[in-house]
């Protein structure tokens, strides 16, 4: 590990946008980062994102740095970002609790039939990963366009258009296979 001299080097080197600083603080914290993460979470993939993430706010946030002990600067921000994910994961979960409760609501009112169809297309939706999900549920049951979702996550329109595709194709799949 190196010593805060080192360190105050290499974040002033980043600071003057030193691509090669920034390679070394990724070099020097990424694996206890990443065990941070992954003790919080035990998931492999969730803490290279969280991870990835991390490194993105330093990049944006390195010039708020001031001098103080980096580690502890560098963890803090760490921490507020599995906490921006427990609060979003939170609020993926009271949005498909609430359509859970509006599909039983409306399997009272419609009938039976249609009632247990709702159950089957519910049942099926559960089978798509989180994602997937997340954006069928997006798109159809909170009204919200293609380019909305796309500029809420972050990408390009055609890649959300296509994840809903094959979202909608795959659960088009699990519903035949019902029959």
């Amino acid at each position: 590990m190196a010593d805060n001299k080192q360190i105050s080097e290499i974040v002033a080197g980043c600071k003057d946008g030193d691509s090669w600083c920034f390679s070394q603080l990724v070099d020097m914290y990424s694996h206890r980062c990443y065990g941070y993460f992954y003790r919080l979470t035990g998931n492999r993939d969730l803490s290279e994102e969280l991870l990835g993430e991390l490194f993105t706010r330093i990049v944006e946030k390195i010039g708020s740095f001031k001098g103080e002990y980096f580690d502890g600067w560098l963890f803090r921000i760490a921490s507020n970002i599995f906490h921006d994910h427990l609060r979003e994961r939170q609020r993926q979960k009271k949005l498909l609790e609430k359509r859970r409760e509006q599909f039983e609501e409306q399997e009272r009112e419609v009938g039976h039939n249609e009632g247990e169809d709702i159950d089957k297309l519910q049942k099926k939706l559960e089978q798509l990963d989180d994602k997937t999900r997340e954006l069928i549920m997006l798109r159809f049951y909170s009204a919200m366009s293609f380019k909305e979702i796309a500029e809420m996550r972050g990408e390009p329109i055609g890649t959300t258009l296509s994840k809903v595709h094959r979202g909608l194709k795959k659960l088009r799949e699990l519903m035949e296979q019902e029959k």
